[in-house]
């Protein structure tokens, strides 16, 4: 699989996608080798290896220290980011000290399944939250989104199964938007094109973000703390809620 993993990095065109290795936990007896050999091998084609289950910052901290010897060693002239599976009890008690573990984490997901298994939830089907008066995974994904926000993270929401229930996931998606998230993952090719739609602006709502941030400093110009728009209050607070959208929409180069 390692050598697999080499070759596809090696030697398939991934455009301008971050490429990821999600590796076996630190739990496990194969997780060092699997940094070592695939960073080894395939190390200047690789942009992050994300680490599942990690319980604590020490476990994200032998990663972080695995992979700064190999890039010394190797001499790789781009740092390997670090992507962490949030998916235990244990972890979501630490997810703070997770979040603050090193500067080589850039994400934190939330590992859905795994979490519902860890908790005793019962739950039909992976992301489902049928059943249930609310959102099951409401106080996790909140938290953990707190979290990797407060540490200047990407909070990224995880799978859902059902793949062929297109309303269903895009409802996940827009809860996982609503809260901060910057993404979902898509296990199936059906849930590229829903996700990318909702977590992507409409062109209307970017050129209005700008318009309304455009009017606020010109307010503040004129020593005016708000101004009304449209029919919108614009002071501080909602033209740093616009220019979310804007930052979102200038990764993208809409």
């Amino acid at each position: 699989a390692r050598d697999t993993i080499a070759d596809g990095l090696n030697n398939l065109d991934w455009g301008k996608t971050v490429r990821c290795v999600r590796v076996n936990d630190g739990g496990t007896q194969w997780c060092f080798e699997d940094i070592i050999t695939i960073i080894e091998k395939a190390g200047k084609n690789l942009d992050t290896i994300m680490l599942p289950k990690p319980l604590n910052a020490g476990d994200v901290q032998f990663a972080d220290k695995l992979l700064s010897q190999l890039e010394m060693k190797l001499g790789l002239e781009h740092k390997i980011g670090l992507e962490v599976l949030i998916e235990e009890v244990e972890a979501m008690q630490n997810v703070v000290e997770i979040a603050n573990s090193c500067a080589r984490l850039e994400c934190m997901i939330f590992g859905m399944g795994d979490y519902a298994a860890s908790q005793g939830l019962v739950v039909k089907n992976i992301g489902n939250t049928d059943g249930y008066p609310g959102d099951i995974f409401h106080y996790p994904r909140y938290h953990m989104t707190i979290a990797a926000r407060a540490a200047g993270l990407d909070a990224v929401d995880g799978p859902f199964v059902d793949f062929q229930n297109d309303e269903a996931y895009r409802v996940e998606c827009q809860r996982a938007l609503m809260l901060g998230m910057a993404g979902k993952w898509a296990i199936h090719p059906s849930q590229i094109n829903p996700a990318l739609e909702i977590f992507s602006p409409t062109q209307s709502d970017v050129d209005f973000a700008r318009e309304v941030i455009a009017v606020y400093k010109k307010a503040t110009a004129e020593g005016l703390g708000s101004v009304g728009h449209k029919g919108v209050m614009v002071d501080a607070a909602s033209a740093r809620l616009f220019q979310n959208t804007v930052d979102r929409a200038d990764l993208i180069g809409m």
